[in-house]
């Protein structure tokens, strides 16, 4: 259902039964898959890919040009996977040449007025708060939860299971299972409760608390750490993201737990 006092450009691509409010904005070269709901004054550019059963609330903007002086009008997307709730006065932005597209997973949360810059790309499952200000090029995985008005430094990586706190300023890339805040970002634990929501048993949870007792409390040099880890905990999928989320960590990663 599409309401007269909306403007659906005859080039864009919608399911039969999506609904569009009065005053909403859709541009050419857009898709909308079935049961996706678009809430009033929503502006849809060019390049958007919005999934299934999606509810998009008024005020979004989705696919607008990059804030990014280095684009200079290349074919760019914003992807939204399934069953993805955007807030409103969220703002996303299509990509540049880096990985030519925004992307954003399904099953997500996308909370009132946050920003997701050029080139970031969210897993599936991920809650992201109020006013969270992402800059390009971040990766959040999956079932990762960002309180509300944080910021995220550009070409960040936030692990998957990870929990931020509200108001953190992320400079530093964030490993797998962890909390993490304070200022500077520091490890405060492992995200247990997110973990057996997820569905993590027990036995698993004690297991990733060991690696980071190793890595993050015994004050140990970090890369004396991950040798300790390597050579002394038995090899399982969740030691081996680790290893590797902080091996290929470009920017770093957040610090250790410290009781000052």
């Amino acid at each position: 259902m599409i309401q007269s006092l909306s403007y659906i450009d005859p080039q864009a691509n919608l399911a039969e039964n999506v609904v569009v409010d009065p005053f909403s904005v859709i541009h050419k070269d857009v898709e909308i898959g079935e049961g996706t709901w678009i809430g009033s004054n929503v502006t849809i550019y060019p390049g958007a890919r919005i999934g299934k059963n999606c509810r998009i609330f008024p005020g979004a903007v989705i696919s607008a040009v990059p804030q990014d002086l280095k684009f200079v009008g290349e074919e760019t997307y914003v992807i939204i996977g399934d069953n993805t709730t955007i807030r409103e006065c969220v703002t996303l932005n299509r990509g540049t040449k880096d990985k030519f597209k925004t992307e954003v997973g399904s099953n997500c949360l996308i909370m009132a007025y946050t920003h997701l810059a050029h080139d970031c790309i969210v897993g599936n499952n991920v809650i992201i708060a109020n006013g969270v200000q992402v800059a390009g090029h971040v990766t959040i995985q999956d079932h990762a939860r960002i309180g509300g008005l944080s910021a995220i430094h550009q070409f960040g990586i936030v692990g998957r299971n990870v929990m931020i706190e509200g108001g953190s300023m992320v400079s530093k890339d964030v490993p797998p299972f962890v909390k993490a805040g304070r200022y500077p970002l520091t490890y405060e634990g492992v995200n247990s409760v997110g973990l057996r929501r997820a569905g993590f048993s027990n036995e698993k949870i004690n297991e990733i608390q060991d690696i980071y007792r190793v890595l993050f409390v015994h004050n140990t040099n970090l890369s004396k750490a991950l040798e300790i880890v390597e050579r002394e905990l038995a090899p399982s999928m969740e030691r081996d993201e680790i290893l590797t989320f902080i091996k290929g960590s470009e920017r770093g990663v957040l610090k250790g737990f410290s009781s000052k």
